[in-house]
């Protein structure tokens, strides 16, 4: 049965928040610096979802490259600025990527 976007989205925060109310330090570290890869800075916050979106593809990861679509969405990303990326990760991954 496919999830719904918003199911996705409400499951993810659920774990998230389990996770880093674990109180085990190193997971907290490693989600600040996934957050702080994708603020703002001299590479935009939309590219950045871009290259995220590239490499959860190349990576074959349905969860993230669910999770960069929708941050991708959010930041403003059109139709074909997705469509060049995913030709990107499917020119970096080969075929493979073609399921996911």
């Amino acid at each position: 049965m496919r999830k719904k976007a918003a199911e996705t989205r409400l499951y993810r925060k659920e774990m998230n928040d389990r996770i880093l109310s674990s109180g085990f330090r190193d997971f907290s570290r490693f989600f600040a610096l996934d957050a702080n890869a994708y603020e703002e800075g001299a590479i935009p916050v939309k590219y950045k979802e871009l290259m995220g979106l590239v490499g959860s593809m190349v990576l074959r990861c349905n969860d993230c490259i669910f999770y960069h679509l929708d941050r991708c969405v959010t930041e403003g990303c059109t139709r074909e600025e997705l469509h060049e990326a995913m030709n990107i990760g499917l020119i970096i991954g080969g075929s493979i990527v073609i399921p996911h």
